[in-house]
């Protein structure tokens, strides 16, 4: 870590039977130290008094900050608190970097593609090897405990730059996306819940998913969102990763909502996260958010009023230089209790107790035995692979896929993504272990004609069309690798069109209108593009969506395209028409307006049309659901004090609020049996949706739940639902409370529909 410069321990440990010499990390509570605050005997509470009552304000000030400034005269060391591990260890923040016996780790898919598994076990492995290599970094000086990872945005409008980073563009995904992740990188070995392995960082809160749009930008943007969305959309993710994931931070984002800067809302911070949902642990700032709010929001008159409206809304930490600017000012001018400083560090300081940071040398911790051998195992990169093959997502097949390699003499490999390293593993990144290209790939399976066909994915011109054409017109088959990269689609670089870039198009149909072969189109990208031509084109035989699959990418779409691995991702996000940009990306409902023509975002409200719809996927074999169990009626019992007598304008037997019902804990059961009738094992996502009385300017549809099996061909396995009642079931009114519609409950469960009556007894 950059900023832990001072003491360093030396340690010399045996792994897995190598000896290595390394410098550690610097740490307080080493050698002799008899401070409370070391004593780990005592509990955090006391722990974390002492060490305050013994800080000046100056010295308190300069720990509000993500480069915690040293406090010698106690043994303190710099900290920072700046790392990132989106998809595997990274070294964009300052808390982290490769080098010495380190110089990568493990690269995962980006986000958005291992979203498409579907897979929550899948997503807590990632977490586990992410955080074993991180602590195992944190070791030997390279890294950080606090990692500002994930980012659990809705992916609202295609054309965010962001959208790669996210989940998907569903609250239900995104939250169990989150409280996965969240918990394979935070939960030790022990029972005790308060100990972590990392802390992370859930981000960025909220409704932040414009980044620089048509001159709108990010740190200026005012979002205008009804509290029926926030309620229902944005904020769902972020309360799954404090209530489920139990994470140990969450970010407030650059952007206004309704005109508050996020990191001054004392209604989202204090009110919402700290109070309503509990968060154990701090809430810190995106970076230079406070002095956006300053400097560019022009939000308060002065910096002193700045740094007293984040601290009294319940900011605990800047990332930045700001408040350690100011804050002494602040405090000194009255304008902020020196006491509310006192609480923001109880919440840092406590985070970095359970870490384990102030319980003396690292090697006698827990974790203290890892090291570089346990950074880019054989184990962990396997995973790696297995995380890119289960996201790959199959959207067409005329049954030319799988290619059969022992057919093909020379398969042409054409387009600007067909031979590429690092951007297949999107941003946010890290140096990887190594990387698969596809080219390599696909060479494992049969010899190859490449052919670039364009310099880069703006594909500005078509020079290079004719070697292409060439080797489509000679090969068996041709793999047409095309779509987009961080040029394109990045932090504060959203899109304007869904159209593949610059001649891309044009490549790819003169490319399958001389092909001798099937012809393959795979598509790179974190955000969905227009592909009708190529969807409607029968000189097309399939398409596939590879995201931006990681280190190992390469083999992964090899792997699905020869078939030895049968594909079973679904789209975590709807595919829209290039029409769609007309609406713009600054318009934050979600729920369509007939009046106007807007017609709405995301699968639950959108009423367009689409080119590939959310949870899309096809496989290499054929399932039948079956409906084992299921209700046909719901009965719902009222609060004591209530009846359908008291009809008023805050109670109505159409729409009962959660909080006058007697629902808490009511469990619904949907068991569904899944047989593979096909000729090839596969894994299968079972999607739960319901369709809910319409009442409240409810989604048309909208998820409960998902499960993913693994099927045999001819067997058949049983997929158990456990569906919350009061809170899979309920919808948001206007003034954003919960309520259970009476009535028809329409599930959707494959091609398989059940309806459930939801009723009232008093």
């Amino acid at each position: 870590m950059e900023n832990l410069v001072g003491v360093f321990v030396l340690m010399v440990l045996i792994l897995n039977g190598a000896l290595f010499v390394h410098s550690g990390p610097a740490v307080p509570c080493t050698g002799q130290s008899s401070y409370p605050f070391c004593s780990t005997s005592l509990p955090f509470g006391d722990r974390v008094k002492d060490l305050i009552g013994r800080l000046t304000l100056q010295e308190k000030v300069q720990q509000l900050v993500n480069a915690a400034g040293a406090v010698p005269r106690l043994g303190i060391p710099a900290y920072n608190w700046w790392s990132e591990a989106l998809h595997g260890v990274s070294n964009v923040g300052p808390g982290t970097r490769f080098g010495g016996n380190v110089p990568g780790a493990t690269s995962f898919p980006q986000v958005i593609l291992t979203a498409a598994s579907f897979n929550e076990s899948l997503w807590r492995a990632i977490g586990q090897v992410v955080s074993t290599e991180a602590r195992a970094m944190y070791n030997v000086g390279l890294a950080g405990l606090t990692y500002w990872s994930p980012n659990v945005n809705i992916f609202r409008d295609p054309r965010w730059g962001r959208g790669q980073e996210t989940p998907g563009e569903d609250p239900v995904l995104t939250g169990k996306y989150a409280s996965n992740y969240v918990r394979g990188l935070q939960d030790t070995d022990g029972s005790d819940p308060n100990r972590l392995k990392v802390a992370a960082c859930c981000k960025h809160y909220t409704a932040y998913d414009v980044d620089n749009w048509n001159g709108v930008q990010r740190y200026t943007f005012d979002a205008k969102v009804t509290q029926q969305d926030l309620e229902d959309t944005f904020n769902p993710p972020f309360k799954s990763c404090v209530l489920d994931g139990n994470v140990a931070s969450v970010m407030c984002s650059y952007n206004k909502v309704n005109g508050v800067p996020t990191c001054a809302d004392k209604d989202l911070l204090g009110g919402t996260v700290r109070g309503e949902w509990q968060l154990n642990g701090y809430i810190v700032s995106d970076c230079d958010s406070v002095d956006v709010l300053y400097n560019a929001q022009h939000y308060a008159p002065t910096p002193e009023d700045a740094v007293a409206d984040v601290i009294k809304a319940g900011l605990d930490l800047d990332c930045g230089s700001f408040m350690g600017k100011h804050t002494e000012a602040a405090v000194n001018a009255g304008k902020v209790d020196e006491s509310l400083i006192d609480q923001a560090l109880v919440n840092t300081f406590t985070t970095l107790m359970r870490l384990g940071w102030f319980d003396g040398d690292p090697a006698k911790q827990p974790y203290g035995n890892l090291g570089p051998n346990d950074v880019c195992t054989e184990q962990h990169q396997e995973l790696a692979l297995d995380a890119a093959r289960q996201g790959i997502v199959l959207l067409k097949n005329d049954g030319s896929l799988p290619l059969a390699a022992n057919k093909i003499s020379f398969l042409a490999v054409i387009g600007p993504n067909a031979n590429v390293s690092k951007v297949m593993i999107g941003n946010y990144e890290g140096i990887p272990c190594k990387y698969t290209t596809p080219l390599q790939g696909l060479l494992k399976y049969t010899s190859l004609l490449y052919a670039q066909g364009c310099t880069n994915v703006a594909c500005t011109g078509n020079d290079l069309f004719g070697g292409a054409l060439q080797a489509a017109s000679k090969a068996d088959a041709t793999v047409l690798i095309v779509g987009g990269d961080q040029s394109t689609e990045a932090e504060s670089r959203d899109r304007t069109s869904l159209l593949l870039p610059g001649q891309q198009q044009q490549l790819v149909s003169q490319v399958a209108n001389v092909s001798k072969g099937p012809v393959v189109l795979v598509i790179m990208s974190g955000g969905p593009f227009d592909i009708s031509f190529a969807k409607d084109d029968d000189k097309i035989a399939g398409i596939l969506w590879v995201g931006y699959p990681g280190q190992a990418g390469g083999a992964a779409i090899a792997d699905v395209i020869f078939g030895q691995y049968n594909p079973g991702g679904r789209l975590p996000v709807t595919w829209y028409p290039q029409d769609f940009v007309k609406i713009p990306m600054t318009n934050m409902n979600m729920r369509p307006d007939p009046a106007t023509g807007y017609p709405g975002r995301t699968y639950r409200f959108y009423t367009g049309k689409t080119v590939y719809m959310f949870g899309d996927g096809l496989s290499y074999t054929n399932y039948k659901h079956t409906l084992v169990h299921a209700p046909k009626l719901v009965s719902l019992p009222l609060d004591d004090k209530l009846s359908c007598a008291h009809k008023t304008s805050n109670f109505s037997c159409e729409a009962v609020r959660i909080t006058h019902t007697n629902c808490q804990n009511m469990q619904m059961d949907v068991h569904v049996d899944v047989n593979n009738i096909g000729p090839r094992d596969g894994s299968h996502v079972i999607f739960l949706f319901s369709t809910p009385p319409s009442k409240h300017h409810a989604p048309k549809k909208q998820l409960l739940g998902f499960h993913k099996v693994h099927v045999t061909s001819g067997g058949r396995e049983r997929v158990r639902f456990s569906v919350d009642v009061c809170k899979d079931l309920s919808i948001v009114d206007k003034a954003g409370n919960r309520n259970l519609p009476v009535g028809s409950h329409l599930l959707h469960i494959g091609d398989l529909q059940h309806s459930i009556s939801l009723q009232i007894t008093n």
